[in-house]
């Protein structure tokens, strides 16, 4: 049996820090690169996705985690379970970067390069990850600067030594 055709990946993704008010960082292990550590990232599904829409989808997908899409009513309430959207922050960072040619194969022909929108995912200590175990092998907790070296990622390393000072701006 042969596996559907997929459409080529969108070059434009999403990077999600997701931390601890005491700068901890969850990392996670990809099951196709056994060794390479990263936040979650993940691709738009449909040009008409927007940025923020992606992070949400991909932090429910790959680490269980759900934030509230828009802030409640101000006598409402968020689903149970779910995180604040507030909690969620664009940081407005960009990263133009060349698309690793392992994985190049997953986007059109001739395109080499990616547009990431980086956010920062701020939640409670101790809350439960549920791993997509197509995606990630494992996961952990560190802190910020050991969490930075051991990402495979140079954008990604770079986001989390920016937490301190975005942490301090909420």
């Amino acid at each position: 049996m042969t596996e559907p055709v997929r459409p080529p990946k969108i070059p434009e993704s999403v990077l999600v820090v997701i931390h601890t008010r005491e700068l901890e960082v969850l990392l996670l292990e990809r099951a196709d690169q056994p060794g390479f550590w990263q936040s979650v990232t993940g691709s738009k599904d449909t040009a008409g996705e927007s940025a923020r829409e992606t992070a949400i989808r991909e932090v429910a997908e790959e680490t269980g985690i759900r934030v509230a899409r828009t802030a409640p009513p101000a006598q409402g309430l968020q689903a149970a379970g779910e995180l604040p959207a507030q909690a969620l922050k664009d940081w407005g960072l960009r990263n133009i970067y060349e698309i690793y040619p392992v994985w190049r194969h997953r986007y059109a022909p001739g395109v080499t390069h990616n547009t990431e929108h980086v956010f920062g995912l701020l939640v409670p200590r101790g809350i439960e990850v549920r791993l997509a175990p197509r995606e990630h092998l494992a996961h952990a907790w560190l802190p910020w600067r050991e969490a930075a070296d051991r990402c495979f990622s140079p954008s990604n390393a770079e986001a989390i030594l920016q937490l301190p000072r975005r942490l301090e701006a909420c």
